[in-house]
């Protein structure tokens, strides 16, 4: 009696564990807090593939960088610690300058440009991930990049010494070039770093201006639209290829959706976001034609220089670029 008993506390047991055991749960760490669109629209993702497999993947999203800074997300998908994640795609500049292309200042300065220059360096991107062990799920744009100013800036010649944040090599390069002194500073660090002095200026989205505030720090803003930067998703290879057929195929089509909702997003972020700057006192400014002027000639020189750094690479995205246009 007592074996029998404990047969059928075991049959029990493993019936009720069959649940769990066909769930699957991935951690997905992302830099920005749970107000910044990109967020939003990854937790839409998440919500999304949950649906799709009924609960069998669940993927919470850890935002903010809680649980792993923004510098280390990319090598921890890499090496399996979490099987995805995001990170702004041209942070890896460092590795290949094919990563950097949508941060080149003034190559693509609108929506339908950055769509342009995506599907023309969508393919080199995914390869290069790909010998990584990492595949790409989407790609989200930040709205244009703006210029905000504890001074006032009428030329490139105002930016001279200015203490200037940098998040990428292509920012600080372009403070170098205009004369100021970059200084790394990640997102959650802005307000702390302009009220301590530690920089007076910075190039960055409407978004991030908002989301951090920027109007109890600095009161000028100007729509320079300098270039859509990226934000890309990826998983581990290895983890997606242990999802079932259904798992996968649920991945891949939130991510396509994903993908789609998060371009409309950024566009109405950038609506929302500008008017946001207005109404909390900061100016916003149109830039003077000396600024512009100045700010295009740098462009053009980080143009140059990118297409002879990216190689062959680079000369094919240029090339499928401009037959675009």
């Amino acid at each position: 009696m007592i074996k029998n008993s404990i047969a059928l506390a075991a049959v029990a047991l493993a019936f009720g564990a069959s649940p769990a055991l066909a769930q699957t749960k991935w951690d997905m760490p992302t830099p920005y807090p749970d107000a910044n669109f990109h967020t939003q629209n990854i937790t839409m993702f998440a919500e999304d593939v949950k649906k799709a497999t009924n609960g069998g993947l669940e993927i919470k999203v850890h935002s903010n960088g809680s649980l792993f800074k923004h510098p280390e997300i990319k090598n921890a998908v890499r090496g399996g610690q979490v099987p995805i994640g995001e990170f702004l795609l041209s942070r890896l500049a460092n590795e290949n300058a094919v990563f950097e292309v949508d941060s080149v200042p003034f190559l693509a300065t609108s929506y339908d440009d950055a769509k342009r220059l995506w599907a023309a360096s969508r393919s080199a991107t995914e390869k290069l991930l790909d010998k990584e062990g990492l595949m790409v799920l989407f790609s989200v744009p930040w709205p244009p990049q703006g210029l905000y100013s504890k001074p006032e800036v009428n030329a490139l010649g105002d930016l001279k010494g200015v203490k200037f944040r940098a998040y990428n090599t292509a920012t600080e390069k372009l403070a170098k070039l205009a004369g100021a002194v970059p200084t790394q500073i990640e997102v959650p660090d802005i307000p702390q770093a302009f009220t301590t002095g530690r920089v007076d200026a910075m190039v960055t989205s409407p978004s991030t201006g908002a989301n951090s505030k920027a109007w109890d720090f600095v009161k000028n803003y100007y729509d320079t639209q300098a270039w859509l930067p990226k934000n890309i998703v990826v998983v581990n290879k290895r983890a997606f290829r242990s999802l079932d057929k259904k798992a996968q195929q649920a991945v891949i089509v939130a991510a396509k959706a994903a993908e789609t909702r998060g371009w409309q997003m950024s566009m109405k972020e950038t609506e929302d976001k500008t008017a946001a700057l207005k109404q909390n006192g900061m100016t916003v400014h149109t830039p003077t034609p000396a600024l512009m002027s100045g700010l295009k000639g740098i462009g053009k020189e980080m143009t140059n220089e990118w297409r002879k750094k990216a190689g062959a690479d680079g000369q094919a995205i240029l090339k499928a670029y401009a037959d675009m246009k």
